[in-house]
């Protein structure tokens, strides 16, 4: 399939979300699938909407030991949900849909929302000068995790939410003091989270119906065999999910959300960049009373999600041999979804170069459009698709609004991004001052 001396692993780790544009150049214009060669093994890059439909087919890819361990570890916990397939992926995924997906539960976000995004645009009115991106992981934090059922004082929240943030930050950096923080992040979050675990079950912390901390609590396996080896013996059929990794559940409920900062700070770039779209978002914010909810802020969440995607592509394994678009990967191959690729394919979206916000905003049902793939594709329900997508909208969406605002100014400096960093953000995390006040320290 490929020469089996070339390796590409070093071109991913320099190029970043180049990384896939630099590989097709290889295939023949319009092409749908490339080989190449990753980590020692053959692979195929693919994208569009065909490729959609194949990396999502249970029965052809598979997730478990896709994702490098590296990343797995850090970022998703060991024996979480993202590294599991088939029946045990449906079981656990089932609890986040229960936890995150339906109506109600956005319906029950948006208050918490409107408050600390108000609250964030205060701090900006009478504090000066902040990032988009810092004020994004504190207000998604406090959100999340009221939201999500957990205790703690705002102060308590914002700063757990700046240790999620740092593991996001430093998971795609392993050569990096930022990864090793990342570790240290995750094993403080990890015990802190099965204390809470340990503490519903006990009877000791109150945890509501209903929400993240209480579905995770009362969590069941239906087959000791799901669980992962370390979690034995403790977990047997019908028994409940070991502490630890319930808390690695939790975590995955709010993170994700948390995560979103970084879309925040693009958002701050293109509203920099382009001010007609700031002026209408902040018309429609001023008549309607409310930053959440608003449809032109919708759609300018969702070109953000398009053309910023958070990672470059998505692994999993061919369970069988796969012939795809002319090329050939044998079984135990690694299958590559270019996630930038397909948002911005040109076969699959008029003008795909163009951040253009307007070809949303008629668009009711998102996940409907295949190649529109930023928290992954397939159905939410049996496919690996985020359940966690439309709080990712709406609190992308109530930002955007926040930073709509005629009495901030979104600063011209360090909007610039390394697009060979892995995850990456404009440099400043998109530096916000209010209106009048002098661009060093607000005070002196």
């Amino acid at each position: 399939m490929t020469n089996a001396l070339r390796e590409d692993s070093p071109s991913l780790l320099i190029r970043g979300y180049g990384f896939g544009a630099h590989v097709w150049k290889r295939a023949r214009s319009g092409a749908r699938a490339v080989p190449l060669r990753l980590l020692g093994r053959d692979a195929l890059l693919i994208r569009g909407a065909d490729a959609v439909d194949l990396f999502y087919d249970n029965d052809r890819i598979a997730r478990h030991g896709a994702m490098p361990p590296l990343i797995q570890e850090s970022l998703f916990g060991h024996g979480s949900v993202h590294s599991l397939d088939g029946d045990q992926h449906r079981h656990r995924k089932a609890t986040f849909l229960d936890v995150a997906y339906e109506d109600e539960h956005v319906d029950r976000f948006t208050p918490l929302l409107e408050r600390e995004w108000q609250a964030e645009l205060d701090e900006w009115l009478h504090s000066g000068a902040r990032s988009a991106y810092d004020a994004a992981v504190g207000a998604f934090g406090r959100a999340s995790m009221t939201w999500a059922g957990l205790p703690g004082t705002s102060a308590a929240k914002t700063r757990w939410a700046a240790r999620l943030a740092q593991i996001v930050d430093g998971f795609g950096a392993p050569y990096s003091p930022e990864y090793l923080l990342a570790l240290a992040n995750r094993h403080w979050s990890d015990r802190h989270a099965e204390q809470l675990i340990d503490a519903v079950r006990a009877g000791t912390l109150d945890a509501p119906d209903g929400t993240a901390l209480h579905e995770w609590a009362w969590h069941t396996e239906p087959d000791g065999n799901l669980v992962p080896e370390w979690a034995w013996p403790n977990a047997r059929n019908g028994e409940l999910l070991p502490a630890k990794l319930a808390g690695i559940e939790l975590q995955n409920s709010i993170r994700p959300m948390i995560a979103v900062a970084r879309f925040v700070a693009f958002a701050a770039k293109e509203l920099h960049d382009h001010p007609e779209w700031r002026t209408r978002i902040g018309a429609e914010t001023h008549n309607r009373g409310s930053l959440t909810g608003g449809r032109v802020a919708t759609a300018f969440a969702q070109e953000i999600r398009r053309t910023a995607p958070f990672v470059p592509m998505l692994p999993g394994w061919a369970t069988t041999d796969i012939d795809h678009d002319g090329q050939h990967l044998p079984a135990g191959g690694r299958v590559l979804l270019d996630v930038l690729g397909t948002d911005t394919d040109d076969e699959s979206w008029a003008r795909a170069g163009e951040f253009d916000p307007s070809r949303f905003l008629d668009v009711d049902d998102y996940e409907a459009i295949t190649t529109f793939v930023p928290h992954g594709g397939g159905d939410v329900a049996s496919g690996h698709r985020c359940p966690g997508e439309k709080l990712a909208i709406a609190g992308l969406a109530a930002a955007t609004a926040a930073l709509s605002d005629p009495r901030v100014t979104i600063l011209d400096a360090g909007l610039h991004v390394n697009r060979r960093r892995l995850p990456t953000k404009p440099a400043s995390g998109g530096q916000v001052r209010t209106n009048g006040a002098p661009s060093g320290c607000p005070v002196h």
